[in-house]
């Protein structure tokens, strides 16, 4: 993954040196540095800036703009995300508002939303336009998304389906935006800003599968949180939908039945989180899980072909793809 290396140690220069503007009040810009630097993959800007690359390669740096509105989005979300979950780490380091407090953490969260359109307008109208409509799309699809994925923490009647509709709005429409961000820049077609858009979105879908693998599977010092927070939080992962779908008698009344309990004691998560473990791997609900993923895999690079890269280009976002479906953290 030249490209895409290239474009991350590029990145970590330019919001380093972006961060380092956000001076003042100091109250309201480090709580944003803080979430920034303690870690992230910087995938997104990441493969945004390659996406320019591929189609244009002199436009590495000039897709550096919307990288940043990228990832200082993602990050806002976080932030956000954390203080909804009552999440106490991020990253394997306390979240924004355990270190800064809530208030600080909304507000902290709500000026980063608007830097992202600062950072946007920053291009020609005729390529800041496209660029904020995919951006809009982007940002109210993740709002349904995390609001879907709180309702479900009430519900008992959510189906597969609906699990795959929540996570590609939460989680995937945002790596399929990106690479179209990347597109749009570097002048790409329609036809081909579809194909790429797509290609990104179904990888979404299949990295946040393994995401929800490792929140179970991972080791809690790799996963960089609490493991099995799913759990804990009464999350219709797919792993759960699966589980109690192939369910029956005590193992589907427990499941359904221990789904129901939150304001548990430390004590009883842990034997929560051992039984629920248990049903899931009496069912290989984890295998069920990475065929789902390696299905979305294949769909996405099933679109990569019609993104108008050449060969080159291919490899560089199938590598991608190995990456991020293969990875332990």
């Amino acid at each position: 993954m030249v490209i895409i290396q290239k474009s991350a140690a590029l990145f970590e220069e330019k919001i380093a040196n972006y961060l380092k503007e956000q001076s003042s009040p100091q109250s309201l810009y480090i709580p944003m540095e803080y979430m920034i630097q303690i870690g992230g993959k910087r995938l997104r800007p990441a493969v945004l800036m390659a996406t320019s690359y591929y189609y244009n390669t002199h436009l590495l740096e000039s897709s550096v703009d919307a990288a940043l509105a990228v990832e200082v989005f993602h990050n806002f979300t976080l932030i956000h995300d954390d203080i909804m979950d009552a999440a106490s780490l991020r990253r394997g380091n306390p979240t924004a508002h355990m270190k800064y407090g809530i208030d600080s953490a909304i507000l902290t969260g709500d000026v980063m939303l608007i830097k992202c359109y600062d950072l946007l307008m920053r291009y020609p109208p005729d390529v800041a336009l496209p660029l904020v409509k995919v951006f809009n799309k982007m940002a109210i699809e993740l709002c349904e998304g995390q609001r879907l994925d709180m309702d479900f923490e009430k519900r008992f009647d959510v189906s597969i389906y609906e699990y795959i509709e929540m996570i590609t709005f939460k989680t995937s429409v945002l790596l399929g935006a990106s690479m179209q961000m990347g597109a749009i820049i570097a002048s790409a077609s329609e036809e081909e800003e579809r194909a790429i858009y797509e290609f990104g979105k179904n990888i979404g879908i299949a990295f946040q599968i393994q995401d929800d693998i490792l929140d179970i599977y991972g080791e809690e010092a790799e996963v960089g949180k609490r493991k099995a927070g799913d759990i804990i939080q009464n999350k219709k992962t797919y792993l759960y939908l699966k589980a109690l779908e192939l369910a029956e008698g005590v193992q589907k009344e427990y499941l359904t039945d221990v789904y129901m309990t939150s304001s548990l004691s430390l004590e009883e998560e842990v034997i929560k989180i051992d039984k629920v473990t248990k049903i899931f791997d009496s069912l290989v609900v984890r295998e069920y899980a990475n065929q789902l993923k390696d299905a979305y895999r294949d769909l996405a690079l099933s679109h990569l072909v019609n993104a108008g890269f050449g060969n080159e280009g291919i490899e560089e976002f199938k590598l991608f793809a190995d990456y991020l479906l293969n990875r332990t953290v």
